[in-house]
């Protein structure tokens, strides 16, 4: 993550895993979900922030999730029901639950798929966010397996297309993971707009400024230079402008739509404002040799990793190396979070008479 999205050390309060899997578990719980849906859900948003995608662990989206329980438009009780299916597919309906809470289970199903066949893939609507795809494309890697996830519509459009003035994506995200032996796993993990939107909210939060290029004005035009986050403005897709590559951007976010809402049956992408989700699972085996393609991953990612810096930067990232090092990092030293979420999470705490007393 950029460093002007970590929290200001003076603002850091460190809290160890247990203690915030634990608070986060009994909030689940007081919602209504049970044991397997709040465990679920719990270590989604902990593995996110162990792996330092705060946009998409407790600091950003847990309180959103409260108020969406305490409004009625999330499900704690879904009733996942298989709307089609062949040996390597399914199109489930999530009745409107979560993607954190039912996503890994429609993951988990196109995983049995591909053990039996080589390949699986698993389509869901008619559920609410996803909480990162990355999460769910991991779930692949421990069966020896590459995994997708995709996520899309639903909810109220923010990103613009190339030349418009009117959105008509959300971020729509995507996830790709792949195993290593020695190497950490590779983990590409993006949204397609220029930076995901509760990165927005984290700026707001730690007072960062929003780059050029990044968002647009509320008429469609790109803002095109630093700025605080205004009160109005729209998403653009990666690239930015058409100059720096937008449609490409744009027509990945089309990709996701198509994936996640027109191929279930949700409807015509971005129009029937469902969220849909899409899960793959490849079995390495299925292709190659495992214990071959594991050390060519070896390979292939240290010379991504050994490639010589450019003038000004330490050294070359490859997709999901800092995310294992984050983790390894955070479960010795704790989770830093905002002194802001640590008292909402006290808050929260006295208000559903729960004994959470962090750190």
């Amino acid at each position: 993550m950029l460093e002007r999205f970590h929290v200001p050390e003076a603002d850091r309060v460190y809290v160890s895993e247990e203690k915030i899997r634990s608070a986060t578990d009994s909030v689940f719980r007081k919602m209504g979900l049970d044991d397997k849906g709040a465990a679920q859900s719990t270590d989604l948003l902990i593995t996110n922030d162990l792996r330092a995608v705060e946009t998409h662990g407790v600091s950003n989206m847990l309180r959103n999730y409260v108020q969406g329980y305490g409004a009625g438009t999330i499900n704690p009780n879904p009733q996942v029901k298989v709307i089609r299916e062949s040996a390597t597919t399914a199109t489930l309906d999530g009745d409107g639950a979560l993607g954190i809470h039912v996503g890994p289970d429609a993951m988990r199903l196109a995983i049995e798929k591909a053990e039996q066949y080589g390949m699986g893939a698993v389509t869901m609507f008619n559920s609410g966010h996803l909480g990162g795809c990355g999460y769910h494309a991991m779930l692949a890697v421990e069966h020896d397996m590459i995994g997708v996830a995709a996520t899309g519509g639903g909810g109220t459009p923010y990103m613009l297309p190339t030349f418009g003035a009117e959105p008509r994506f959300n971020t729509n995200p995507m996830g790709w993971a792949a195993p290593a032996r020695k190497m950490l796993p590779f983990l590409f993990d993006v949204a397609t707009t220029q930076i995901a939107n509760n990165k927005i909210g984290l700026a707001k939060r730690v007072g960062a400024k929003i780059y050029p290029g990044w968002i647009a004005k509320p008429d469609g035009t790109p803002i095109l230079e630093e700025t605080d986050v205004p009160e109005d403005y729209w998403m653009l897709p990666f690239g930015g402008t058409r100059e720096n590559g937008s449609h490409k951007g744009y027509g990945f976010a089309a990709v996701v739509d198509i994936l996640c809402n027109v191929l279930n049956g949700a409807g015509a992408g971005f129009i029937s404002k469902q969220g849909g989700h899409f899960f793959g699972a490849y079995k390495i085996e299925a292709f190659t040799d495992t214990d071959k393609f594991k050390d060519d991953m070896d390979a292939f990612l240290e010379g991504l990793a050994n490639t010589p810096p450019a003038p000004g930067h330490e050294r070359v990232l490859y997709p999901g190396l800092t995310e294992g090092e984050e983790t390894e990092k955070r479960k010795r030293d704790g989770i830093p979070y905002h002194r802001e979420v640590v008292d909402w999470f006290n808050s929260i705490g006295a208000e559903l008479d729960l004994p959470i007393n962090l750190p």
